[in-house]
């Protein structure tokens, strides 16, 4: 037997919280890297460049980038997820024949959206937010980073897929890979070439050509358990419709970021300018590390639940729920209590104007308010995509920000300005929680209910 085998063996046999911490802690320390990485960029730009449009023109890069994450995590977290579950049922052949399918899908739509953003880029920039003082920062920084984005569908999505088929310390060097070289050659480019913002995304797409090819020598490699297998390259439209169905609650939830981005970008320029959109930028980085946590706990959480409910251990899809979202909430309540009691410190890492940092202060204490129950709420929406559940974890993905979000940015501005605005995050935060919490209950007692029918020796414990 060899030991791809046995690694995916032990996801049904092995103590839970060993495993949690096996599959998450390197998930953790690879997602956090690149958070670190991506706060670098920003720290390193509003410090390099002397104009304080700089930051707000980055920020209106960032709906832009949520759309191209999108359309990547449509492939490869429902590819991920499906691969999860085959390896659980034993079709090794089928895990094979979803991989070379969502590769070849994941290509097609990234140079698709890459040639599509490049055409329509300044309207695309313009709905996001973009000002005539913002906008050249954004327009050069998104132009050179595009291609990036093509290879970063890649490396992210097919490192998601790495980790479900028993490779999560492995999964966790594509980061720091991509991370320690984009933390060399950012500041080189920036301080020591003079490139400008362009350096910045020269410096990203340098480290994810790097990641992807490392992430694909992985898969092309005949000893891995899962890898590129002759014949699956090949559209499959069964195969697609069964990955994009679970693909499409991640990527609603990014398409739904991007859109709530350009809304809150608009009322951010109606009632607090170009400022209010640099402060956005330090709220968005900050909460950036401990969302990306909690991320990282649930890719280590995802292989865990996809296997297990696969092949029936119901008991052990239950464990590994509360032990991942108990670790989500103290994780996001440190942020809240570290973004409430610190909130100046916080805002002088990305900027230095003065009406800027007073304007992120002022964010920073009313959207960290709730921001402590975020951790259950992420966790929750991923349980459901890891079982396949594409329709109960997309409408948990669209709570929040369209069910909740765009209502109270109708309401809250006109009648408190700026402050209506940062409001609209805590009070979407608890309503969505209140949500995902209700409907979380409800499904477990009814896999418990199935699981007594079919397998009443299975949930009493391990």
């Amino acid at each position: 037997m060899d030991k791809g085998t046995n690694r995916l063996r032990e996801l049904g046999t092995a103590s839970i919280p060993r495993m949690l911490l096996k599959y998450s802690l390197p998930a953790v320390i690879g997602t956090v890297v690149m958070a670190v990485y991506n706060i670098i960029d920003s720290v390193v730009i509003g410090h390099a460049i002397d104009d304080p449009n700089v930051v707000a023109g980055i920020a209106v890069t960032f709906p832009v980038m949520n759309l191209a994450t999108a359309l990547g995590m449509l492939i490869g977290a429902g590819a991920a997820t499906r691969i999860s579950i085959v390896l659980g049922q034993k079709d090794l052949p089928r895990a094979e024949l979803i991989l070379g399918n969502s590769v070849l899908l994941t290509i097609l739509i990234g140079v698709t959206y890459m040639t599509l953003f490049s055409i329509f880029l300044d309207d695309i920039l313009y709905l996001f937010g973009a000002s005539p003082n913002t906008i050249p920062y954004a327009r050069e920084f998104l132009l050179w980073v595009l291609p990036g984005m093509v290879l970063m569908n890649l490396t992210f999505s097919y490192n998601n897929v790495m980790r479900a088929s028993g490779y999560p310390g492995k999964a966790m060097y594509t980061n720091l890979i991509g991370a320690g070289l984009n933390l060399i050659l950012a500041p080189t480019f920036l301080f020591g070439f003079g490139w400008g913002i362009r350096g910045a995304a020269i410096a990203t797409d340098i480290s994810m050509l790097v990641t992807a090819i490392w992430v694909m020598a992985h898969f092309f490699n005949r000893k891995n358990t899962l890898h590129f297998v002759k014949g699956t390259f090949r559209f499959n439209w069964p195969i697609i419709k069964s990955v994009l169905y679970i693909g499409m609650s991640p990527f609603l939830i990014n398409v739904a970021g991007a859109s709530i981005n350009a809304i809150v970008n608009n009322s951010l320029v109606r009632y607090g300018g170009d400022d209010a959109i640099a402060a956005v930028v330090v709220f968005n980085r900050f909460v950036t590390i401990f969302i990306f946590i909690v991320i990282g706990i649930c890719q280590g959480m995802q292989p865990i639940l996809g296997y297990n409910y696969g092949s029936g251990r119901f008991n052990r899809l239950f464990r590994t729920l509360w032990w991942a979202a108990g670790s989500a909430v103290v994780i996001t309540t440190i942020g809240s209590l570290v973004g409430a009691l610190n909130p100046e410190a916080i805002a002088r890492m990305f900027m230095q104007d003065e009406s800027q940092i007073r304007c992120a202060v002022n964010c920073l204490k009313i959207t960290t308010i709730t921001f402590w129950m975020v951790g259950f709420q992420v966790v929750a929406t991923n349980f459901f995509q890891s079982l396949g559940m594409a329709t109960k974890s997309i409408f948990l993905s669209l709570t929040r920000q369209i069910l909740f979000m765009i209502p109270l940015l109708m309401i809250l501005p006109p009648r408190f300005g700026l402050d209506g605005v940062w409001a609209a995050y805590p009070i979407s935060d608890f309503v969505a929680t209140v949500v995902a919490g209700c409907m979380l209950a409800w499904q477990l007692r009814r896999i418990s209910r199935q699981a007594r029918e079919l397998h009443p020796d299975t949930l009493p414990g391990d």
